[in-house]
């Protein structure tokens, strides 16, 4: 039986695409490791949002090489769709899969049995209907199977759809997935079924969900998805990946008012950049200003809200002028994470082009990074200790850690917490927030039919754990 180890890199939607590599091969008979030391085969999912997340990936095999020399390597995802060539030649890579299909990992990974059939003893795979493909490829012979849970987590990922339609300067993601793709309302619908009997919460995830529907017969939204999500499967609480500020329509954002918590208060949305002239050389479609005002009418609605952002700093063009009047708008907007990120040229995108014409110091783009993140981290600090004494409800997940609604990971007082992948609602809790020096923890309430009071905080908390900061 051939033993293999997964690998991801990068975002919810690529480790998305590993649970279904991992689904297909366990189908087909193959025994998943959990270290790589040991394993027979070593798959590696890949990501090329930046050249740092190409040469992780590098690094990575490079490591798997030096330490199971007998392993045989197999290369997947957006950087292996790109840069397939570069993968062959390095040593110990033995296949070289052109994005995400599982079925193709499966065979390069010598896995070639089929998958069982209903009845059978071993995994049996939920097929769907007309098999329309999620991933790069035009065809997807087999690999188009319900995702049935997430082994590695408590919470589950949902993908509701893949690729993009949108030209940004700088993004080689796109050109990885290819367009976008909306998977059918039913079939969204039954898988969140089935993972949500062993998930306490979905995360609805894609490369671009503000664009889901636009592509299907009759047409529909994100908006009228998570709708009919909550009507049809209630025993589960939702939360949104990545969406544009732009892309939450009214339907959305009543939602996010309304659902009593179902669909969380918390919303990722992507800024890039807080200057219009550096917006325009991105090709965003939106204006500082509409941005602005739309995280200003949801922080209106929403007193409780986790809100964070991709920011990138040091694109072609970019100014001092440009960087301030982005500092100045993550100032006034109640973010209370970001993630940012100094320019990276990617081949074959608008802004590599840009970058040989109007470059911005490495340097520079650094220094505006760090300055940015010290920002966020102190509004982020801000933001926790005002949570203090306030109720929460929160996922557990293991290790004495929890995350809250809005998005915020925090401590278990006493430790207590369920593990990864524990099925039912009793990994999602109410409890109240208490800070603890530079720490946030949650005193669950009590489980219905169980006396005694809540946990009390440790009061050597900051001895005992490290500081835990907003993800």
């Amino acid at each position: 039986m051939p033993s293999v180890h997964l690998h991801t890199f990068g975002c919810k939607a690529n480790q998305y695409d590993t649970e279904r590599m991992r689904q297909e091969l366990e189908a087909r008979g193959a025994e998943v490791a959990e270290g790589r030391e040991g394993a027979t085969w070593v798959v590696v999912n890949t990501c090329t949002v930046t050249n740092q997340a190409d040469a992780e990936a590098r690094r990575y095999i490079r490591r798997v090489r030096r330490e199971n020399p007998e392993a045989r390597i197999v290369v997947a995802g957006c950087s292996a769709a790109l840069r397939a060539s570069e993968y062959r030649e390095m040593e110990g890579v033995v296949g070289v899969v052109k994005g995400h299909d599982p079925v193709e990992v499966a065979l390069a990974a010598g896995v070639a049995a089929p998958v069982s059939p209903p009845g059978a003893d071993g995994p049996v795979l939920v097929q769907i209907g007309d098999r329309r493909p999620l991933d790069r490829i035009d065809t997807e012979p087999v690999g188009g199977e319900l995702l049935r849970s997430r082994e590695a987590g408590t919470r589950g990922w949902l993908k509701v759809q893949d690729g993009c339609d949108r030209k940004c300067a700088f993004c080689a993601t796109r050109l990885a997935r290819g367009e976008s793709r909306s998977r059918p309302v039913g079939e969204v619908v039954e898988e969140a079924k089935i993972l949500a009997s062993s998930h306490p919460e979905l995360v609805i995830t894609g490369v671009h969900i503000g664009h889901y529907g636009i592509d299907l017969e009759p047409r529909w939204s994100l908006g009228r998805l998570v709708a009919m999500l909550l009507e049809e499967v209630p025993d589960v609480r939702l939360r949104l990946g990545s969406v544009e500020a732009t892309e939450i329509d009214d339907l959305l954002f009543d939602l996010l008012s309304s659902s009593g918590g179902r669909l969380v208060p918390h919303l990722h949305m992507p800024l890039q950049s807080g200057a219009d002239p550096v917006l325009r050389r991105m090709r965003r479609w939106h204006t500082r200003e509409q941005y602005r005002r739309r995280a200003l009418e949801i922080a209106e609605r929403l007193p409780v809200l986790g809100l964070g952002a991709d920011v990138i700093t040091g694109f072609p063009g970019e100014t001092e002028e440009d960087h301030a009047s982005t500092r100045a708008l993550i100032e006034e907007l109640p973010f209370t994470y970001l993630h940012v990120f100094p320019f990276s040229p990617r081949d074959g995108t608008v802004a590599a082009e840009l970058q040989r014409e109007i470059p911005v110091p490495e340097r520079v783009a650094g220094e505006r990074s760090r300055d940015l993140r010290e920002l966020v981290q102190r509004k982020g600090e801000a933001y926790r200790r005002g949570r203090d004494g306030e109720g929460a409800t929160v996922v557990l997940e293991g290790r004495g850690l929890a995350l809250t609604e809005d998005y915020l990971r925090v401590r278990v007082a006493g430790g207590v917490g369920a593990g990864p992948g524990t099925p039912g609602r009793s990994a999602l809790r109410p409890g109240t927030l208490r800070a603890a020096r530079d720490d946030l923890y949650i005193d669950l309430a009590p489980l219905p039919g169980r006396a005694g009071p809540a946990l009390a905080v440790p009061t050597d908390a900051r001895a005992e754990h490290p500081t835990v900061t907003a993800p």
